[in-house]
């Protein structure tokens, strides 16, 4: 064991600090577009992009899937005892944090804590992990961009967590959502997420939809007062999923979300986490997903991955489509930039990348294309052409009876009778979406 722990401590050793070194850099550990200190429409880009390593896919993961066992064979994942092995897990998570100077970290509960069937083991675990990691935080300048329970891998969940037909599971996942926040709130996150793994169903044979949509609207109430009653300032997300692992999730999208929160009066209290490849598991796009929690008023971070397009399932791959991403950026930039959310990588290297430089070079390459995406959000904003389009697009609105109808000035055999005396079928005008890719496509370099 004692092998295993020092082999934890040196994992990363090896590894050169990444910096930035611009455009022409041949390092593949050096930034060359990410420079954290560059001013980008206000604020370093450090502060723009909020940056995050998550601890799941990156530290816990041992490259196993439905078919097979993993074959990463990380040092923490070979030591015996629990507890030895999530204090060097911890560890090593620290010094990649600092390799790769990215301001942010992300976890579940289990992720970081020694394994407790029982409530008193898990309180009890869960202490000490947060002992760990405020230490660790402290020494590090890490700072916390969200914390979450895993209320979805133990056996005891395979029916759900709060949406579940016993009630005594339902308390536990009130315990271990409590025990995180709390911990979230210790280490001074700035936002707490709730992923409903398995808040749904695979068959309406065995399930009552109304009942669980009850249970999932009290257990999130319970879950806001409680923020309020120990006084911690962030931010509440939901991330919205479609499917898998259940047939059908209650948070399938971004609009389903908000319909959700206003039935149950918490639009104004709860916020979305927006996953990339969720949007595409929805048959959406992540742009669209961003816009449409702006539109509603309830954005507040993103998970940052990709699916594969030949692939119908949750990949979790680092992201690669520059131009899909600085369409997403554009949309943040417009909107006033981040607040209290950031840029997640919840991504994994494949299952065959199981060294080391893999787990770092796959997120330097992610953050430089995140840096490009974000420079050309600004050209694209600056240049101006697409947000003047839209605005002649919807000119008519902003007078005459476009603004009264908005405005609730008309009835319907007002807007009617304006048609009549027009006398006139309005003509319909060029969308000019082929010129608008156009631009796109001259501003993503």
């Amino acid at each position: 064991m004692a092998d295993h722990l020092a082999a934890s401590s040196a994992y990363f050793q090896s590894l050169p600090q990444a910096r930035y070194e611009g455009p022409d850099s041949d390092n593949d550990f050096a930034y060359r577009y990410y420079d954290k200190n560059q001013m980008v429409m206000g604020k370093t880009m450090e502060e723009q992009l909020r940056l995050s390593v998550c601890f799941w896919h990156t530290f816990c993961w041992d490259g196993s899937d439905v078919f097979g066992a993993g074959g990463f064979n990380r040092p923490w994942h070979q030591i015996d005892d629990p507890r030895t092995a999530a204090v060097a897990k911890r560890e090593a998570a620290f010094d990649l944090f600092q390799r790769l100077d990215l301001p942010f970290y992300s976890f579940h509960d289990v992720d970081v804590m020694a394994p407790a069937e029982t409530a008193q083991d898990h309180i009890g675990h869960m202490h000490e992990a947060v002992d760990h990691l405020e230490t660790l935080m402290a020494n590090s300048g890490r700072k916390l961009l969200w914390g979450t329970a895993n209320n979805f891998s133990h056996p005891r969940y395979m029916a759900g967590a709060s949406t579940n037909p016993d009630p005594e599971i339902a308390a536990f996942a009130g315990l271990q959502v409590r025990e995180a926040l709390n911990a979230t709130h210790r280490l001074g996150g700035s936002n707490y997420v709730l992923w409903g793994g398995r808040e749904g169903y695979d068959t309406i044979l065995n399930t009552n939809i109304g009942q669980e949509l009850d249970q999932l609207g009290k257990f999130l109430t319970l879950v806001v007062e409680h923020k309020h009653k120990i006084g911690f300032t962030g931010d509440i997300l939901i991330e919205p999923k479609p499917h898998e692992p259940t047939k059908h999730q209650y948070d399938s999208t971004v609009q389903t979300v908000h319909a959700f929160l206003q039935r149950y009066g918490l639009e104004k209290e709860v916020r979305v986490n927006i996953e990339a490849n969720h949007a595409t598991l929805a048959g959406l796009s992540f742009e669209h997903e961003v816009d449409m929690a702006f539109a509603l008023d309830i954005f507040g971070s993103l998970d940052l991955n990709r699916g594969d397009p030949q692939n119908g399932w949750d990949t979790d791959q680092f992201p690669n489509d520059l131009r899909e991403i600085t369409l997403m950026m554009k949309s943040i930039l417009a909107a006033g930039g981040m607040k209290n959310g950031g840029l997640n990588f919840d991504a994994k290297v494949r299952r065959q990348s199981i060294s080391a430089e893999d787990i770092a070079q796959s997120h330097i390459g992610a953050v430089d294309l995140i840096a490009r995406a974000l420079l050309n959000a600004e050209a694209m904003i600056n240049d101006g052409r697409i947000d003047q389009f839209k605005r002649q697009r919807y000119a008519g609105w902003d007078k005459g009876i476009g603004a009264k109808m908005l405005n609730g000035q008309v009835n319907l055999d007002e807007i009617a009778d304006f048609a009549v005396a027009k006398n006139q079928a309005p003509a319909p005008v060029s969308g000019r979406q082929e010129w608008l890719e156009n631009v796109v496509t001259q501003l993503v370099k």
